[in-house]
């Protein structure tokens, strides 16, 4: 693969703001479009955006596919844990109204906790899935 400084520095350049505009969707998905499914996918498109750039390998270095592959059921778990927080607590599954001091509050952090579970879920199968095509055609 031919590697073009040009693209390497633009790539070098651009992923950090990538990754921030990821997190903007990611908290203020209860104020606009967006959320954790908007910013998971948007998260694996870095790892695409570094495979074009500079190889499966470099890409590999970022984001191993070990961790990869343990992001999808960490983040079932952070999703599932929230509801199971409300059962414990004696509400119902889901029910954000007892992870806070108030009400808002709560909801605010039920919220944040199912968002945050959805993007690394997102993030890790979409990764998993890239990474299963390019090792396909290798």
């Amino acid at each position: 693969m031919s590697l073009d400084l040009i693209l390497r520095i633009g790539t070098k350049l651009i992923l950090p703001f990538i990754l921030l505009f990821a997190l903007y969707v990611q908290f203020h998905g209860d104020y606009g479009p967006g959320g954790g499914f908007q910013a998971g996918v948007i998260t694996s498109g870095v790892v695409v955006l570094l495979t074009i750039t500079f190889g499966l390998e470099a890409a590999q270095r970022m984001a191993p596919q070990a961790v990869v592959q343990r992001m999808i059921p960490l983040g079932v778990l952070i999703y599932a844990g929230t509801g199971v927080a409300g059962l414990l607590l004696g509400k119902n599954f889901l029910d954000y109204s007892v992870l806070g001091h108030d009400a808002v509050h709560a909801h605010e952090l039920g919220i944040f906790l199912v968002e945050a579970g959805v993007l690394v879920t997102v993030a890790g199968t979409m990764t998993a899935i890239f990474y299963a095509f390019v090792e396909r055609g290798r």
